[in-house]
């Protein structure tokens, strides 16, 4: 099926008419027959909750693992399901044997979440969390030999964005944790903007540990996100939380067959007692939604509205773009003059109904849009209209 027009997927959306949605960056949209699988999953449930989740979820899960991973170009049994990216780095952070001294180096594009995570973790360790500046404009062939020249002796971690949040810039990952690899490190990416936003495969990007959200550009329900961890690493993992998996590898009955002869690493992070999974077993159709409306069509479309409104908000106002158009997708950071960000976040949805969030980084304030399969033409001349670009 070609791709479908922005006006038409808008209509496959349950977004407010009202609101020119520019947003989709922070929490995603999901379309109306998406959404009607996760309702369909929870009412399934709700037949015979006993048999759904204590007999039938394994399966239901490893089900709905099987096209993720062919989506990111990994193996379903290295994957298991998280509510979001950042709990997947929590997952690596808080089961690392860190030691007093060691070092977790990133650099300093990244999420402000994560960020809290290593500073917490590094802190009750007695590491040390070290981020490696990345000046702005951006300039990805210069990356890679940055971070590696702020590697000392002590550093046993490279944690990295694969698309940054406040910048929007896509970082050169696979190049990264080659880099680290040679140099005995251990790498975790934060992919939590990569999933059906860039080509995607895990294998080729080579990071010890991988973490992504389905709910942001995959399109999928609130909730879904993975984690994907290299074979000889499952068993350095650990559950936030001790439930039912851990009795299940001491030996112990537990009452449950749904995860008997499962992985280690599933039955340690996938079975967490008593939780709505109807979000993870939905994923399987937000892949075939964009599957059927050629997505890879609909995100070059996206890129070209998002370039364009780059290119004519930075001459209008006599600024620089922060990077060059390889160096972003569908989501891109747009400087405007330095001002009060939240005042002008607030301004243009209260005056103009426009959800867009404004960014502050390395002096820089910017409107980072994000632009979807369902914004149009009109979205974007609404936004420069608003921001008094002729």
């Amino acid at each position: 099926m070609p791709a479908p027009a922005a006006s038409d997927l808008r209509r496959k959306f349950l977004l407010d008419p009202d609101v020119v949605f520019l947003n989709h960056g922070s929490f995603g949209a999901c379309p109306q027959e998406v959404v009607a699988s996760w309702q369909r999953w929870q009412l399934e449930m709700e037949r015979n909750p006993v048999e759904f989740l204590g007999r039938r979820s394994a399966g239901l899960l490893a089900a709905a693992r099987a096209p993720l991973a062919a989506l990111l170009g990994a193996r379903a049994e290295d994957l298991v399901f998280v509510p979001n990216a950042t709990t997947g780095v929590n997952t690596v952070a808080q089961s690392l044997p860190l030691q007093p001294g060691d070092e977790v180096l990133a650099t300093d594009h990244e999420y402000g979440a994560c960020n809290a995570t290593w500073q917490v973790v590094c802190a009750r360790r007695g590491a040390v969390y070290r981020q490696v500046p990345i000046p702005l404009p951006f300039e990805s062939a210069g990356v890679v030999d940055r971070v590696m020249a702020a590697v000392t002796p002590r550093t046993r971690v490279l944690f990295v964005s694969h698309i940054s949040s406040t910048t929007a810039l896509t970082f050169p990952v696979a190049a990264l944790c080659a880099a680290a690899r040679a140099r005995g490190l251990l790498t975790l990416v934060d992919g939590a903007h990569a999933p059906g936003h860039v080509p995607l495969h895990l294998g080729d990007i080579g990071a010890d540990f991988s973490t992504g959200n389905c709910h942001k550009w995959l399109c999928a329900p609130k909730g879904a996100g993975f984690l994907h961890v290299r074979p000889e690493h499952h068993a350095l993992l650990q559950a936030p939380v001790v439930s039912w998996g851990y009795a299940a590898e001491a030996g112990g009955h537990t009452g449950f067959d749904a995860y008997t002869g499962s992985t280690l690493l599933e039955r340690r992070l996938q079975w967490q007692g008593t939780r709505d999974i109807a979000a993870w077993l939905a994923v399987p159709d937000a892949i075939a939604f964009q599957q059927r409306h050629d997505w890879p069509a609909v995100q070059q479309r996206c890129h070209a509205l998002a370039a364009g409104a780059l290119q004519r908000i930075t001459r209008h106002f006599g600024l620089a773009p922060l990077c060059g158009d390889a160096d972003f997708a569908q989501m891109v950071a747009i400087p405007v003059p330095p001002q009060d960000a939240e005042a002008l976040r607030r301004r243009l949805f209260d005056a103009h109904r426009i959800e867009v969030p404004v960014t502050q980084h390395g002096g820089h304030t910017c409107v980072r849009v994000s632009v979807q399969g369902y914004n149009t033409d009109d979205d974007i001349a609404r936004l420069e209209a608003a921001l008094g670009v002729a």
